[in-house]
């Protein structure tokens, strides 16, 4: 049949795989570096692929094609879905920005004789930019939002802010983007039960918090947040 289906311009792709990541259906892989179009008849012909992607590589095109097969698509999810241990939740993209969830520590704090830190992260990806806005992982989680200059600051980040969170960090001003909105959809699609902001002292460090009360607003859901001010050499302000 003659549909509407994407083309990927292969001189075009940069190889980032947000594309791969921002495609909910799973038609696109990460071929030898490059963004392909694997499984057609997964492609639903939106474009939901098209904003992710930087150098503009996607386009639409009429062409014959399979037809759109959901069922198909809702299979295949179902099958990825299933836990076992690091599973991949992500048909699609490549290794930094493929959805995972981890078998971490428990939740209890460490003991103090334990010696080596141990890591609180339990998912992937964490950078807000690279994270998908609905998986598993997101299922009655603790949402952290943190910027990434924080755990640097801070010593005992994972303990005090990670430990029995789903955690997402950015940089609004390295980012140069406004993360409201995929933050909103994140809070809409997902049963996120609480959202604790880490920030820096420093002024541009009021883009996410303000990125984040404004996704709170957008998602219609009255979620209890609140917001955790570092200083610069690592001291919580009070």
């Amino acid at each position: 049949m003659i549909r509407q289906i994407i083309h990927i311009d292969q001189e075009k792709c940069n190889g980032c795989g947000l594309c791969a990541t921002a495609c909910h259906e799973g038609a696109i892989e990460m071929v030898n570096g490059k963004a392909k179009l694997v499984r057609e008849h997964f492609c639903d012909g939106l474009g939901d692929c098209l904003p992710g992607c930087p150098t503009g590589a996607i386009t639409f095109e009429q062409r014959e094609a399979p037809a759109y097969d959901e069922a198909a698509v809702l299979q295949a999810k179902a099958a990825a879905a299933q836990p076992a241990g690091a599973q991949s939740h992500s048909l699609g993209g490549c290794p930094g920005t493929r959805a995972a969830q981890f078998q971490t520590a428990p939740a209890e704090p460490a003991p103090a004789a334990a010696g080596k830190p141990v890591s609180r992260l339990g998912q992937w990806p964490v950078q807000i930019k690279l994270a998908p806005v609905q998986a598993p992982f997101f299922q009655g989680a603790r949402l952290l939002v943190a910027a990434d200059c924080a755990a640097y600051a801070y010593a005992a980040f994972h303990e005090d802010f990670m430990r029995g969170k789903v955690t997402l960090i950015g940089c609004p001003k390295l980012d140069g983007v406004d993360y409201a909105e995929k933050l909103a959809d994140i809070l809409r699609l997902n049963e996120i039960q609480s959202v604790t902001i880490v920030r820096m002292e420093v002024p541009c460090c009021g883009g996410l918090q303000s990125a984040v009360q404004r996704a709170l607003q957008a998602s219609g859901k009255f979620l209890p947040w609140q917001v955790v001010t570092l200083t610069r050499d690592g001291r919580i302000l009070a």
